[in-house]
């Protein structure tokens, strides 16, 4: 039996594009979606040589999308150098796509501290134990990190490092994707102009 796909049309979409990805997101929540905050971030050098890796969404709103790192992963220094990004949710039961673009900055230190802070005890050790993205010669290294670091905080908080924190992803370019029969998919695309006004747009499949 064919499945009747959802339809993406201009009549229906919310003329928000962040009201739009909310509603989205919700109806993946409400399917039982494991991981509907998982998502593909990409980043490039200053030279264009890109990378990507799944990040976690953590919050959004009319500022941006927010996610958190080490400052000095590939990812933090490639922002730092050539601050854009591109995220990529995908929800292949519902069959759509979500792809985010804007300009990244970093989340003030009070948001990041207030993140860190909810954050389990575990996550924290393990956030201040790790050089994300160095090479390290064993698993039994970073074990007795942690260990070394759970000993020095013990009976106290474990404060945030300095090179952990927020980055926020301000969009200025959002492709709501809806795959339909015969691979003529819908592809709606909001950009926003200078003024910050949404305009939307159909791209061809």
């Amino acid at each position: 039996m064919t499945r009747t796909l959802p339809v993406l049309s201009e009549a229906d979409v919310h003329r928000n594009p962040l009201v739009q990805f909310r509603a989205w997101m919700e109806e993946e929540v409400r399917a039982g979606m494991r991981l509907p905050a998982a998502v593909v971030l990409a980043t490039a050098t200053p030279a264009g040589v890109p990378s990507v890796r799944t990040v976690l969404l953590n919050a959004f709103d009319e500022g941006g999308f927010v996610f958190y790192s080490n400052y000095e992963s590939r990812k933090g220094r490639e922002l730092a150098e050539n601050p854009r990004g591109e995220m990529l949710f995908l929800w292949a039961d519902q069959r759509r796509q979500v792809r985010i673009a804007g300009d990244v900055t970093r989340a003030s230190a009070a948001e990041s501290d207030a993140y860190f802070e909810a954050r389990p005890r575990e996550s924290q050790l393990s956030a201040c134990a790790s050089q994300q993205s160095a090479i390290v010669s064993s698993r039994e290294i970073l074990e007795a990190r942690v260990q070394e670091l759970a000993a020095r905080y013990q009976g106290t908080e474990v404060p945030r490092p300095p090179y952990w924190g927020g980055y926020r992803l301000v969009p200025d370019a959002i492709e709501f994707w809806q795959s339909r029969s015969g691979r003529l998919h819908d592809r709606l695309r909001f950009r926003r102009d200078g003024e910050g006004r949404w305009h939307l747009e159909r791209l061809s499949p």
